[in-house]
């Protein structure tokens, strides 16, 4: 073969290659970018749950009405944890493994959440974790869009030693979260000079709340810290008042309650405790009742919005961001381009922090009202840096308290009963 055939057989190899190129970016330009949605949508977490999954469809929504990212949609795959935290654990990997998703936003619990995380290691995927916790980890494969210790617990003790009361009666369920919160919370309020009076905790879903109830109706505390999680908490209020225990008494200031929850509740049972949170529905500002009105058109008018709401929400626009600066859906580069991602979220403005991959958030405390909204009585005025790890003690003995935990449970993140 002479060089002028060689040279025109070139330029068809390359011509043709270019243009199977171009067929498979068009194809891939048509091809949706799928996503995880891993909450739970039965069980005792329900009641949590549901709402979150509400949220993140509707910001995945939003952005697909506007073109999309990159020129394609997103496609959510919604997953059933069930409240067990080993489903939780199959079925990521499912959406790993098999449905080949991007990267999964999901869990409430820090048991699901913990139970998880080493199948996102194992595959160097992408969690992106919505809800307040207790801290103690950092994760190169998750987003934390929920509050750290430092921006939830600790503000919290301050503000109830400074206006509530020195005396505390800790509640919660039995599991990871409330008891390494409860851990943070004696170590704070004995740097205080407080005193705890009583500690007790019930299983997660569990109604067998009398004695905790009768306790604190001996022991007369000023407050009661309550890190109670999903439907157990309408039976802890119901026989608090039925005990006499009313918030002008003895108030309670709860870390998992929020406006969703108390829409299951009987407001006389709830109207004048408190909760601390990074956002309320109350917040005054113009982002937040365009978020709002938006929920409720696509939801109903009787629906409401909370900070696990609003931080699955903005969540998915953190990610949109990162995969639109990555210019790919693929997982390690959405990773990278994440980290110091920020947003004019309802709560504010929220800013990913490269080093621990958390996120900045103003703390507020607000007080129920009758409405089942919340009165914001204080607030941080500014984003608060998050601090996974505690100051109160070394990064070396928190991990061996979780391994005491961890191991005192038969190697589960919550107590199995």
């Amino acid at each position: 073969m002479n060089k002028k055939n060689l040279f025109l057989v070139g330029i068809f190899v390359l011509g043709l290659s270019l243009f199977f190129w171009l067929h498979s970016q068009i194809e891939l330009s048509k091809k949706p970018i799928k996503v995880g949605v891993l909450h739970s949508l039965s069980g005792t977490m329900a009641i949590s749950e549901k709402s979150v999954v509400d949220a993140t469809l509707l910001a995945i929504e939003e952005i697909n009405k506007k073109g999309g990212i990159l020129g394609r949609k997103i496609q959510p795959i919604i997953v059933d944890g069930k409240s067990d935290w080993n489903m939780f654990a199959k079925e990521a990997e499912k959406l790993i493994t098999q449905e080949k998703v991007a990267t999964v936003f999901g869990c409430w619990t820090s048991a699901s959440r913990k139970t998880v995380k080493p199948v996102f290691e194992k595959y160097n995927h992408l969690l992106i974790y919505p809800v307040q916790y207790e801290g103690l980890e950092d994760s190169p494969n998750i987003i934390y869009t929920g509050a750290a210790p430092n921006q939830q617990i600790i503000p919290a003790v301050k503000w109830s030693f400074d206006n509530l009361g020195k005396r505390f009666f800790l509640v919660g369920s039995d599991y990871v979260f409330p008891r390494t919160a409860n851990a943070i919370i004696k170590d704070q309020v004995t740097a205080l000079r407080g005193e705890i009076i009583g500690e007790k905790y019930i299983l997660l879903g569990s109604n067998n709340v009398k004695d905790i109830v009768k306790e604190i109706f001996e022991t007369q505390p000023d407050v009661i810290l309550n890190t109670i999680n999903g439907d157990s908490n309408i039976a802890f209020f119901k026989a608090l008042r039925k005990a006499g225990i009313t918030a002008d008494k003895i108030p309670t200031i709860s870390f998992s309650i929020a406006e969703e929850e108390l829409s299951y509740l009987p407001k006389q049972d709830v109207v004048g405790d408190y909760a601390v949170w990074n956002y309320f529905q109350s917040i005054d500002d113009g982002t937040n009742h365009k978020f709002i009105k938006n929920f409720k058109k696509k939801y109903g008018e009787n629906r409401v919005t909370s900070d696990p709401i609003e931080a699955g929400y903005f969540g998915v626009y953190l990610w949109a961001q990162a995969v639109e600066d990555a210019a790919t859906d693929e997982v390690n580069s959405i990773r990278q381009y994440i980290k110091d991602q920020s947003f004019k979220a309802p709560e504010g403005v929220v800013y990913i922090d490269s080093s621990n991959q958390h996120t900045w958030k103003t703390v507020r405390v607000g007080k129920i009202k009758t409405d089942g909204q919340f009165e914001i009585v204080w607030n941080s005025d500014k984003p608060i840096r998050p601090v996974p790890y505690p100051l109160s003690r070394s990064k070396a003995d928190w991990d061996k308290f979780l391994t005491v935990l961890y191991q005192g449970w038969n190697k589960n993140w919550a107590n199995p009963g």
